[in-house]
């Protein structure tokens, strides 16, 4: 179990530049992870990057929505609809016309069998998915049931797709919410994983998902430890 507001900020910074650096990189995005640093911690691109203005604010954008995500964590504020718009607001500023707008038209993700919600039918679904997590979170009773229930509703919202673009963003800065919310470590889905991530969406495997899964947050476990021991190594010196 892990405590948000004992988190070190150094921590933060790391898990906000990875999942930046990645989740944008499953989309496409070809920023270097230390230009992604340069550009999340200092504000600034390097000229040798070679990247674009849009692949610039992808990798910026998360910084607004990682600090969002927070301040409604530090509130204790559930997932709701509101909140799912906004952190899509947040990803897509300067990028679409349609932030933080659920979709107007139908669309289709690569490679799935199945098609997404309706522009009709997706509020309802979404309002449905937020119910649907609420109420497994206050009845799991076990961290597996949490993560079980939290990567359930992760498939669901990709499948869903509410959104005309940005949904693979939005759906892993959500799912973070909720593993956060929850006392869970962060899943950080390496872009070099994206064939067996986008495959087990595709297939809505999720037991394929839970155990990929629990491998990355082993992981995580032990680099938030070594965070965690070089923070309470700062102060015992200083």
């Amino acid at each position: 179990m892990i405590c948000l507001k004992k988190i070190p900020q150094d921590y933060l910074d790391d898990m906000l530049v990875r999942l930046a650096h990645h989740s944008a990189g499953i989309d496409g995005n070809t920023i270097s992870l230390p230009a992604t640093v340069s550009i999340i911690l200092n504000g600034t691109l390097p000229i040798s990057s070679g990247a674009t203005v849009r692949e610039f604010y992808e990798i910026e954008n998360h910084k607004q929505a990682f600090y969002n995500m927070l301040e409604h964590l530090e509130n204790n504020d559930k997932l709701s609809v509101s909140i799912i718009k906004e952190i899509h607001a947040d990803l897509t500023d300067r990028l679409q016309y349609d932030k933080c707008q659920f979709k107007k038209n139908e669309n289709m993700i690569i490679g799935a069998e199945f098609q997404t919600a309706s522009p009709s039918e997706t509020p309802f679904l979404a309002q449905q998915l937020v119910d649907n997590l609420e109420y497994r979170m206050e009845n799991a009773t076990t961290e597996e049931e949490k993560l079980e229930g939290i990567l359930d509703t992760h498939i669901q919202f990709e499948r869903i797709h509410p959104f005309s673009d940005g949904n693979g963003r939005t759906g892993r800065m959500l799912m973070n919410y909720s593993l956060l919310q929850e006392k869970l470590p962060p899943l950080i889905i390496e872009k070099e994983t994206k064939a067996t991530y986008i495959e087990l969406l595709a297939k809505q495997d999720l037991n394929g998902f839970m155990s990929f899964a629990k491998d990355i947050l082993a992981k995580e476990k032990k680099r938030m430890q070594a965070f965690q021991n070089m923070d309470r190594d700062q102060i015992k010196y200083e």
